[in-house]
This record gives C-alpha cells, structure tokens and sequence, in this order.
C-alpha cells in the first residue's frame, strides 16, 4: 500500500507506518537536519528508512501533490505545531508556522483513500476549539476552499452551513474522527499525549474506531507491588520504590488489571550501560553519550527508572532538553542519552541522528513514538483492505 508522508521531520511516524505494511512514495521536510538523520539511515540501508526515497528538502507549500491522484492508499503527517503548544504564544490561525492548510491540500489534490494526521495536546485546549472544529471541517470537505480573501471565521461558517445542509454537490468527503491519544497507554514507555486525527474517503463506507488501549497504570501498580516486576529487574529490595501518590490506588485493586502494566523507563533502558559510569562500555552503543549540565529545580525534577517517563521535550524552551532527565534511584539526576531518549520514542538501535545533543534532542522531542504510530497504522491498513466487517473485531 502507498503512502506520502508530509512534515517527515525525524521519521518517527513514517517508520511507525512503514512498520505496518505502507510505501512511502513521497518524503517531504524542510529542516536540513531532519533530512540529513534520514538520508544517513536512508543510505546505510537501515531498517525501514532503507527503502524511503530521497526526502524532498524544502516548503511544502511548493510541492504539487496532483501527480499522485489516485495512487495513494494514506497521507500521513504531523503540521508544525508550535502555534498550539503549550510552551508556544498560542497563535493558532495567526501564525505563519501553522501548515494545516497544506496538510488539507495535499489531502485535497492526493485524493487518499485514507489519512492520519497528528499534533500536540495543545491544540484541543478550550482556547482552540473553534479553530479545532475549523480543521475537521476541512478535512471533511477538501474541495471546499476559503476565497481569497475570506476570514477562516467565515470560510468555517460555509463549511458549517454545507456540513449541516448540504447546498450544492458534496465533491471529495472524508469521515474524520480525532482522539488525544496517551502513548504510555498502549505499551510505549513514556507518558507522551498526542492528538491524532484519522480520516476514510466517504465512498469507502468504512466504520472505523481507535485502537484499544492495552496497558494501563492500575496493571503496573500490581506488578510492582504483588508480580514480578523487581524480580525481573534484579532490582534490591532497599531500591523498590513504589510512587507515595500510587498508594491508594493500590488498596482499592481488588485483582490483576486485564491489561498489561505500563512499560517503565528502566524496562526501556535498563540494559544499557550508564554512560557516566561506564563511557566505554556506551561506545557501542550509536548516540549514547554522557551529556553533563543535568540539575534538578522546581517542574524539572526528571523521569523516574520505575515509571514510563515524562514528555520527552524538544530543547526549545528553558534549559537544553528541559525535562529530558533520568532520576536516578539516589535522587540524582543526568540527561537521558541521545540512544535513552530513542529508545523511549521506541526508534530501533540501529537508527543514527544527525547533528549536535541539542538538536538530536529538538528531533526527538518533536516526534511520535514509532510504535504508536504502527499501531495505529496497523488498525488503519486493516480496515482498508478488509472494510468494517466483524472479521476485524
């Protein structure tokens, strides 16, 4: 099956739909450092990146998607989203960095069967919503375009008016559903939300929900305090710590959680060697260096060993990194390797990025966790090639 991926950036979702059986036929990112993480991987032949054509260095807005009309099974990417983070001045509409518009163009030219679009938390804060609803709308209807010189108030009255009444043909629809999605909860160690947009072409009649979580805090809870959890980890009893604020939770479990506990930062990197303790035993590992500067103060205190870690960050805002720290069991705390914050992300070992800690680290904190990209990836193909019948419950 064939895909495009717009805003490639480091390659977390492309891999992530690589992964789950799509083509990707075009790749296309103007940061230069991206490019280059995924020409080096590309080159070496790595994994699924080995098979990626050679990215499209540059604006999106000047590419021409119309050649690919009626070859493209998904179109997947994350539009710049800086105008809804949370550490951002929150401009929205008004930012120049908001490329929704060319994520529905390409949607609008392409013509995919199918897409899977993705962007911060942030944007379905309350301040944003009718901008929210603006971008669903679009996604919807396509071909439904804004005048030049029409406000995007406006342009989203006629969409309402045409969602709602249908005046006139309803040319190129989609069937587009958006869920905040929390990565820990479906076993990628790290507790990153994402808000992720799905959409099927109306003539498909395809019925289609996210993916059921399938590891939750509760399960993680009875492993370490009644399974097998330390034992695992070879882990001494003086260094079994199990979070004060977990306590209650614990007494109201009656018995083992039905899904799989949360994978928790030590069962991401627990095997690899400290690079501060052990910098020779690290060389052999691609990208795991030690990173001195590491403090702990007031909302930057680190990621625990035995809990999925917080947000990886993109090093934008703040201190180099921000929160992208380990806490060590003695309190101490160093930032997690460029290999740690990798394997967070759930990017394989063998994949190598490109330029300094800090921008490594700007590429990774602007990514999406691969594995949760397949996933939903996966779930996706699935209901392309068999529609919504009971053969995928």
């Amino acid at each position: 099956m064939k895909a495009i991926e717009l805003f490639a950036g480091a390659g977390g979702l492309g891999m992530g739909i690589s992964r789950a059986g799509f083509k990707p036929q075009a790749i296309v990112e103007w940061d230069r450092w991206c490019c280059d993480t995924i020409r080096e991987n590309r080159g070496a032949g790595i994994g699924l990146v080995g098979d990626w054509p050679e990215p499209i260095e540059g604006d999106v807005r000047n590419v021409d998607f119309g050649p690919f009309e009626g070859h493209l099974d998904l179109v997947t990417g994350g539009p710049p989203c800086q105008p809804f983070s949370l550490g951002g001045k929150h401009g929205a509409h008004a930012d120049s960095r908001d490329m929704w518009s060319e994520a529905v163009r390409a949607v609008r030219e392409a013509k995919p069967r199918a897409f899977i679009f993705e962007n911060v938390k942030g944007l379905t804060r309350q301040s944003f919503a009718t901008y929210l609803s603006y971008i669903v709308m679009q996604l919807t209807y396509p071909e439904l375009m804004a005048d030049d010189d029409e406000s995007w108030e406006s342009h989203l009255c006629r969409l309402e008016m045409h969602h709602t009444g249908r005046r006139g043909p309803a040319g190129l629809e989609y069937r587009v559903v958006y869920r905040v999605l929390n990565a820990a909860n479906y076993g990628i160690p790290q507790r990153r939300e994402r808000v992720v947009f799905v959409g099927f072409r109306k003539d498909l009649g395809i019925e289609w929900a996210f993916p059921k979580e399938t590891h939750s805090l509760d399960a993680l809870i009875w492993d370490q305090a009644k399974g097998e959890y330390w034992e695992r980890h070879e882990v001494r009893n003086r260094d079994r710590i199990i979070a004060h604020r977990h306590s209650q939770r614990l007494r109201q479990l009656r018995e083992r959680p039905r899904e799989s506990p949360w994978r928790t930062t030590r069962d991401a990197i627990g095997n690899l060697p400290d690079p501060e303790l052990e910098p020779e035993k690290s060389r052999k590992y691609h990208n795991h260096r030690f990173q001195p500067g590491a403090r702990s103060y007031y909302g930057h205190t680190g990621s625990p060993l035995d809990e999925p870690a917080k947000t990886l960050k993109a090093g934008v805002h703040g201190v180099p990194g921000g929160e992208n720290m380990l806490l060590r069991a003695d309190r101490s705390v160093r930032y997690f390797t460029v290999r740690e914050s990798a394997r967070l992300q759930t990017f394989p070992d063998e994949f190598r990025f490109h330029g300094s800690w800090t921008e490594t680290m700007r590429q990774l904190g602007n990514a999406v966790p691969v594995e949760l990209a397949n996933i939903v990836a996966r779930d996706v193909k699935r209901h392309l090639l068999f529609g919504g019948s009971d053969f995928l419950k």
